[in-house]
């Protein structure tokens, strides 16, 4: 493979692996980030590359030809565009955007200037995930009649606006690629904040995909157990993905009939699913291909979390608009 140069913007928890990763691999140029005992602890790990605190240091370098942005979600439209009009092919943090138009703009501008543009849907490049895939197009399971994915943890740093926007890019765009179809509309969608305030830490969304298959999707930033749990049911078995677990992380359970029951642990190999993601953005560099979860996809996700957001936001002025008719009713 080709030798490039990548700057990652952006190093904070989840930057650090990125940079990690594109450091073991042999592309990373430059990292920039604004804190300044980040950048000293960077230097330190990494004597050898450049440590900056300006993007547009990064931007304005030609040897720099691709740039990973993992900066908060609100930020991604500005630099993603800033850094494919300066040139570089970008990787860019899930979610594109939290807007429908500004993530189908950012898969348009890519296209247009014929740079590479991956949206970091991670389980798109798990081995289990993958694994998944493969047995259900091959009809192991049957046909496919429903879906759940639990993504519960806690967090302590709520720097979007709210889980969905955090959690659920990941629950999406792996059900679309597991099923090979696309959502086709929200059925319901609810969230709750533990703190009474606007940011929801909690949603629940249900969506009908093609061929009527129902997903429900539960998210939490306030959960003190971690739960990565995908449940995939068909009418032949179920499959079931645990991300928590060290080893057997997919099973296949076949139920032929109530007094039957077998369970199956699924051989893959076993390796993180962000390194293969950062080696496949640099393999479609090289070969000139879209990425697995190019900004189309990224748009897709955006387009149905957009969706169901406009419904959580909207049920609840229904019931505050209940509340102020009950009030009324009582003074009169």
């Amino acid at each position: 493979m080709k030798s490039h140069n990548v700057a990652v913007i952006g190093c904070g928890i989840w930057g650090k692996n990125v940079v990690r990763n594109f450091y073991n691999l042999g592309a990373l140029n430059t990292v920039c980030d604004l804190d300044a005992e980040n950048r000293k602890n960077l230097k330190e790990q990494y004597p050898d590359i450049n440590i900056i605190s300006d993007y547009n240091e990064v931007l304005a370098n030609p040897e720099i030809d691709a740039v990973a942005v993992v900066t908060p979600s609100h930020t991604h439209y500005k630099i993603v565009k800033m850094a494919i009009e300066a040139g570089k092919h970008v990787y860019v943090e899930k979610p594109i955007s939290t807007v429908a138009s500004e993530a189908k703009s950012l898969a348009e501008i890519a296209e247009k200037n014929n740079k590479v543009l991956l949206v970091g849907h991670l389980l798109m490049y798990h081995p289990a995930v993958n694994r998944l895939k493969m047995l259900i197009a091959e009809g192991v399971l049957g046909e496919i009649k429903y879906v759940q994915s639990d993504r519960l943890n806690i967090n302590y740093f709520k720097n979007d606006r709210s889980v969905m926007w955090d959690l659920a890019p990941h629950d999406v765009s792996m059900t679309s690629y597991i099923l090979g179809k696309e959502p086709v509309r929200v059925i319901s969608a609810v969230g709750a904040s533990s703190d009474s305030n606007d940011i929801m830490d909690i949603t629940h969304l249900t969506i009908e995909y093609e061929d009527g298959i129902i997903v429900h999707i539960s998210d939490s930033w306030i959960h003190p157990q971690k739960r990565v749990n995908l449940l995939v049911r068909g009418t032949k078995a179920s499959a079931i993905f645990d991300d928590t677990l060290m080893e057997n992380k997919l099973q296949i359970f076949e139920s032929s009939s109530p007094k039957v029951s077998k369970n199956e642990v699924l051989d893959y190999i076993e390796i993180e699913p962000l390194k293969l993601e950062c080696q496949h953005f640099l393999h479609c560099i090289e070969q000139g291909k879209p990425a697995r979860s190019d900004g189309h996809n990224g748009f897709n996700v955006v387009k149905v979390l957009e969706e169901a957001e406009k419904i959580m936001l909207g049920e609840k002025v229904k019931a505050l608009d209940n509340v102020n008719f009950a009030l009324s009713r009582s003074k009169k």
